[in-house]
């Protein structure tokens, strides 16, 4: 057997081969910054806090330093490549390195390495799990084929019930093999209590806010579909002079949409009132400062990652009734739900949420941060997914010794 090499980028000592300990192997693109990576480092560094031993698999990233700190080892592969032979190669490399480093369960966050990963271990007889972050658009049965690994696992882990559906009703998986796992948000960080007053002024002052001020924060990359128009609209039709709304998110290349933004900021006579800031590092301290969050996104999301970061800094949220956000928002209680694209209703709700009375406010935030605690923590969202690990080796194990498992059973 030949065996794959490590890439001399790769970080972290190479583990032993102990039997007595699965080892979990993630497969993803890269690890620079998003949803399914913060998700995969996670759960690595959880697997490593319960004696396991953790392998991530991608082109590499900031985040490597993260992984291979807390314990986890990384494996530099170019799994990130949609090309057909390169897929087909990787297939033979995580074979390779799965036999090399004593695998037992790899998992996929991404179409492109879920193709390789589910040759390996189709090849080894290893079980398989995927993480679909999204519905994807399929465009022609080609694509439809190819976005179709992910629905493929022996457990596929849907972050959240919208996108569950989807997968049951585009794939006809099973339901009995998906499990629902939401993201999870760091508590140590998404903390009212931990964001110290000097941070919020700090913010303040950059924004050049006025004390007292109401603040509507919207923060979404920008880019159409996450509804950043539909707020200025609302906004001009609320008629208020008093407060500021910031939009955070980088155009991440879209200039010509900023400008567009702007333009629009401009005639609806609002410029004295909105502010856009193409990035906050200090996205708890933002958060605190507001008063009432906005989600106006017009096309469905699988998760609304800022919509349960704000829930746990114990801020109103405003969300479009489409895709995952209804799942996270309770109307009248954690927030309120809007129709996408309806400047009028999210004028609406935008008034009651900037006008709710101390009592009620601090009734809603204690409602939305349990929301949280009981259901979209990072230590929820990892203790869950080791719970899909352990279910499917006990299930090999079992189906290695069928009379051992008998014989063990009460």
């Amino acid at each position: 057997m030949t065996h794959a090499s490590p890439d001399p980028r790769d970080a972290g000592p190479t583990p032993a081969v102990d039997p007595t300990r699965p080892t979990i192997l993630q497969v993803l693109p890269a690890l620079e910054t998003g949803g399914a990576e913060r998700g995969c480092v996670d759960v690595a560094l959880a697997t490593v806090q319960a004696g396991a031993r953790a392998l991530v698999a991608s082109t590499g990233g900031t985040m490597v330093r993260e992984l291979v700190r807390g314990g986890a080892h990384h494996l530099t592969l170019p799994v990130a490549s949609k090309a057909p032979w390169v897929i087909r190669r990787n297939v033979t490399r995580l074979a390779d390195l799965a036999q090399a480093y004593g695998v037992d369960l790899m998992h996929a966050r991404s179409r492109a390495p879920a193709w390789s990963a589910l040759g390996a271990c189709r090849r080894l007889g290893l079980p398989f799990v995927t993480t679909v972050h999204a519905p994807y658009g399929a465009g022609n049965p080609l694509k439809r084929r190819y976005n179709a690994v992910m629905a493929a696992g022996d457990r596929v882990i849907a972050v959240s019930h919208y996108v569950a559906d989807y997968v049951v009703s585009t794939y006809g998986t099973p339901p009995e093999r998906i499990r629902v796992i939401p993201r999870g948000v760091d508590l140590d960080r998404f903390d009212p209590a931990r964001v110290s007053p000097e941070r919020v002024i700090q913010l303040a002052t950059r924004w050049r806010l006025q004390d007292g001020q109401p603040v509507v924060l919207m923060p979404a990359r920008l880019t159409r579909w996450k509804g950043q128009a539909v707020l200025l609209r609302a906004l001009a039709r609320l008629g208020r002079s008093d407060l500021r709304c910031i939009l955070v998110g980088s155009d991440q290349g879209r200039g010509y949409y900023r400008q567009e933004l702007e333009r629009m900021i401009r005639r609806l006579g609002i410029d004295g009132i909105v502010h856009i800031d193409d990035h906050c590092q200090d996205m708890p301290a933002a958060l605190k400062l507001s008063d009432v969050v906005v989600h106006a996104s017009t096309d469905p999301e699988g998760f609304g990652r800022t919509i349960v970061e704000a829930q746990a800094m114990g801020r109103p949220v405003i969300a479009s009734r489409l895709g995952a956000p209804p799942e996270m928002v309770d109307p009248g209680r954690t927030g309120w739900l809007v129709a996408p694209g309806d400047a009028d209703a999210l004028a609406g709700a935008l008034a009651v949420a900037l006008d709710l009375a101390p009592e009620a406010r601090a009734a809603l935030a204690d409602a939305a941060m349990a929301d949280v605690r009981r259901t979209y923590t990072r230590d929820v969202m990892t203790a869950r997914t080791l719970d899909v690990y352990a279910e499917l080796l006990e299930g090999r194990a079992a189906d290695a010794d069928p009379h051992g498992a008998a014989d063990a059973a009460p």
